[in-house]
Formats: structure tokens, sequence, C-alpha cells
């Protein structure tokens, strides 16, 4: 077997710098695009994925619920898609349409919104992809992908929210961030046979509204260990099991203050299943919180679901 790019890979993650991403209080709101494992493809595919999340804010300082603490909901369909250039070039692109709920128990007081998001699209470029043998005859396999993307400011931000609000509450209940921003990634792979872990680290880079409003910048990891079970050669079932995590610092406003309900980090542990049956892949996972420790304890993340459906050709 020919030796592993271990100084590459190490430079590339060294390139990204461990502060974190944003605009929304880690995983809820706008502005979340987490990359799993993605569907099995030669060229090209189109899907779509449902996401649902929850989340407490306004709670007390020691993490209590209080008379105006609200229970957030944020749904998001996405459409969502690749495809391939030659063996190392592909573009990819995700639209999403969001659902925001806000209730405050016992107030009777709630708040919807739904619209279209801000639109992703990356592009990737394959460093290396090796194939080879262990010393004991076992196939192994292993690949480091780059990406960068853009976000456009496709979705509505509703500034009079803001306004009407203390300027230390958060400000993840939009569809949008009225900013155009910029992300970084590395997707990488390995497998031995059917035995494979797959790791996606992110970074995003927030510039501010026109608003004068700038949600902080986020990075976020996640790492899925997966078995890839083969049957009749007509279908391929991957269960997965791993962590997530994500980090930011505070978003800042007009006046350069600091927001106190923002920022913090989340730590989740994710299992999932993906089902590859010829052109048709299906997918789901499941994100309980381990650890959290959100805007100075006043927001409190829930467990967060995924699955999506997707057609190669």
């Amino acid at each position: 077997m020919k030796r592993i790019k271990i100084k590459l890979l190490v430079l590339a993650m060294a390139l990204l710098p461990l502060s974190s991403w944003a605009c929304d209080i880690c995983g809820c709101g706008v502005g979340s695009y987490y990359l799993g494992i993605l569907p099995q493809f030669n060229k090209r595919f189109l899907g779509v994925r449902y996401q649902y999340k929850t989340l407490q804010t306004h709670l007390g300082p020691t993490g209590n619920r209080t008379p105006i603490s609200a229970d957030e909901t944020y749904q998001t369909m996405e459409l969502w898609g690749a495809w391939n250039f030659g063996s190392r070039w592909r573009v990819m692109a995700i639209v999403p349409y969001n659902f925001n709920e806000r209730k405050i128990p016992g107030s009777g007081d709630m708040g919807k919104m739904d619209g279209l998001g801000d639109v992703v699209v990356y592009g990737y470029y394959k460093i290396f992809e090796q194939m080879g043998g262990t010393r004991s005859n076992k196939m192994f396999n292993h690949s480091l992908w780059i990406g960068a993307g853009i976000k456009a400011p496709t979705g509505k931000y509703d500034n009079s929210q803001r306004s009407s609000a203390s300027q230390d509450e958060p400000n993840n209940f939009q569809l949008g961030t009225a900013s155009t921003d910029f992300m970084v990634n590395l997707a990488y792979d390995i497998r031995i046979m059917d035995l494979g872990l797959n790791t996606n680290v992110s970074y995003k880079m927030n510039t501010e509204n026109k608003y004068d409003y700038r949600y902080a910048n986020k990075f976020s990891v996640n790492s899925l260990l997966y078995y890839k079970f083969n049957i009749k050669d007509k279908v391929r079932i991957s269960p997965n099991l791993g962590v997530g995590y994500e980090t930011q610092p505070k978003d800042v406003t007009m006046a350069r203050y600091d927001v106190a309900q923002s920022g913090g980090y989340s730590l989740a542990g994710i299992g999932g299943v993906e089902v590859n049956m010829g052109k048709i892949s299906v997918g789901a996972n499941y994100q309980a919180l381990l650890s959290q420790d959100l805007a100075d304890g006043r927001a409190k993340s829930g467990p967060r679901w995924l699955t999506h459906i997707s057609y190669s050709f």
C-alpha cells in the first residue's frame, strides 16, 4: 500500500482557523448547512432533504424557564444536488425553504414565518483519492476533497423584529441573514473493506448585513463511522454512528457591542442510516445533544433529525 498522504491532510486541516461560524445559535435558525455522508453517485444527483430542530430561548440566568421563555421550532425543506466535472471537480447547491415557529407557553403568544432561505453554492476539488491493499490483503480506499462556497442573501430578514427587541436578545428567528457569506469545507473519507470513517470540517465567514448586524463566524465538524452491508449487489445499507461539534463567538450589533444571548458550543451524538438502491439513495439521522453552552446558558437546543432522498443520473 502506498504511503498515506498524512502531511497533506494535516496541512489542509491547519488552513481552517479553529474559531466558529454562526448567524444562528449552533445549528438552529438560519444558516445551518449540515453535510454528512453524501449519497452515492458517479456524476450527478438531485434530491430533497428535511431538517427539524428545536430551541429554547430567553431562559433565566441559571438556565431555568421564565414567563418569557420561548419554544422555537425550525423546519427546513431543501432542494439539493451536485454535478461532477471530470474526476476532480464537483459543484453542489442547496436551496432551502424554512418554516419557523415560536411559542411562549402560558401567554398565548405565537409567531410564525415561512419562506425561501439563503441559497448556497459549493465548489469542490478532489485533492487525492487512493486505492490499494493492506498487508492482510484487505481493500483500502481514502480520499480528500476541499471546497469553498458562497451564501446569497435570498432569505427574508425582518429588521423590525430586531429593532423592537433588546440588544441582548438572540437574533436567530429569521429566514435569512441579509448578508453574503463564505464557507470552506474539507471532506475526508477512509475505508478498509466495508468499514469506513467520514469526516466533514466546515468554517463559515459572515459579513455585516445592510442593517449593521454581523452574525458571528462558525466552525463545525462531524465524524461518522459507518459499515456497508451489500445485499445481492443491489442494495447497500450503511448504518453510521458519530459525533458533531459546533462553536461560535458572539454576534455583533451596529454599535459594535456583543449580543449577550448568542454564541457558544454544542456537542451532539449522531446515529443514522444510508440506503442506496441503484440510482435511488435515502437516509436519515438523529442528533442528541451530549453537551452544550449556548448564549451564556440562556438558550438550550433540543434533539435534531434529518432525512433525505436523492436520485443519481
